[in-house]
């Protein structure tokens, strides 16, 4: 009976003391904040002040240092990614180093307003799975599958789809640009592009693919007009005039000729889109200038700088105020 009673005392000593403890937590977080309260109050000038000189030099900066993002989609040709990405590169280096002179040189105005420059790849896994280069066609292309599967076996896929190795496969990029204050296609998008496209030897390749192209246009352009004349003249056999003319018949050798001409003139808009796209080495599909980039303390310079103030002149209150503690402490103990 008397352990019994003991427990008891004891459990009713630990809850008392708990309870003692949390009361003199609370009571310790009131004390701070009326102290913070105080501090506030005795210094609402110097407080005020610092808060309204933040705001107004933070204003002026973000008036005065506003950042823009650009973005161009291109799509490099005749297998010049690396190069493309190489050139990328070095144009970040200069812009880092600040050499104007090399960026007037190829065209840039305005140089010193160009902070920033990098190059990603637009993530699509589709078109690279199915895109067969030889015939310039969205087929099934299994070479190409098979490939990703087993970069995919070892590790995650969506790692596999954004490592750089493979990312520099997809057919289409985009260059980011960011410029303080604005920006114009002619100022710097035209410039730049302008650079990456002067290459002797890319020259070189885009004129024997433009002939390459046109060949197999002309070639299939022959084809159709001799399979025209086919058809006229099994017309003609057959005693049917129509224009328009349907076969439903079991003609199987027939049926290939018009699936023939049918694929050939799918392959005649395929090369007439390719001529298109190899007009440069490193072909510009669409912009867009001017982003406004607010990442980081873009533009919020007005809100950070009276902070950054206020929270300066509490940190250093109170470092002196802990400094002349401890000196008064050093000089007890020594005396």
């Amino acid at each position: 009976m008397s352990q019994n009673s003991t427990n008891s005392d004891n459990q009713e000593i630990d809850l008392s003391m708990i309870s003692n403890k949390i009361k003199g937590f609370y009571e310790g977080i009131g004390t701070s904040v009326f102290r913070g309260i105080l501090f506030f109050k005795r210094n609402l000038l110097i407080v005020g002040i610092l808060f309204v000189a933040g705001a107004a030099l933070g204003t002026y900066f973000d008036l005065n240092n506003e950042t823009y993002d650009s973005k161009i989609i291109v799509r490099p040709n005749f297998g010049s990614t690396d190069y493309l990405y190489s050139k990328i590169d070095l144009l970040d280096s200069k812009i880092k180093t600040r050499d104007t002179l090399f960026l007037k040189s190829i065209g840039v105005k305005n140089p010193e307003n160009l902070t920033k420059i990098e190059i990603e790849p637009i993530v699509d896994i589709y078109s690279l799975v199915n895109y067969n280069e030889k015939n310039a066609a969205v087929t099934t292309n299994t070479q190409n599958f098979e490939l990703v599967k087993l970069l995919a076996e070892d590790g995650d896929i969506n790692k596999v789809m954004k490592d750089k190795v493979t990312s520099k496969n997809y057919y289409s990029h985009t260059v980011h640009l960011i410029t303080r204050g604005f920006t114009t296609d002619e100022k710097t998008i035209e410039p730049i592009l302008n650079y990456l496209n002067n290459n002797t030897y890319f020259d070189n390749l885009k004129k024997i693919y433009v002939e390459n192209v046109n060949v197999n246009i002309k070639k299939n352009e022959e084809m159709i007009l001799q399979i025209n004349t086919l058809l006229e003249k099994f017309s003609t056999a057959s005693g049917q005039k129509s224009d328009k003319l349907v076969f439903y018949n079991e003609n199987t050798e027939l049926n290939e000729v018009l699936k023939t001409k049918q694929a050939l003139i799918y392959e005649i808009g395929i090369k007439r889109e390719q001529l298109v796209n190899y007009e440069n080495t490193i072909k510009k599909n669409s912009s867009i200038l001017n982003i406004k980039n607010t990442e980081s303390v873009n533009g919020k310079l007005k809100f950070v700088l009276p902070l950054l103030f206020i929270f300066g002149f509490v940190f250093i209150r109170l470092f002196l105020k802990f400094y002349k503690r401890q000196a008064l402490k050093a000089q007890q103990n020594i005396a």
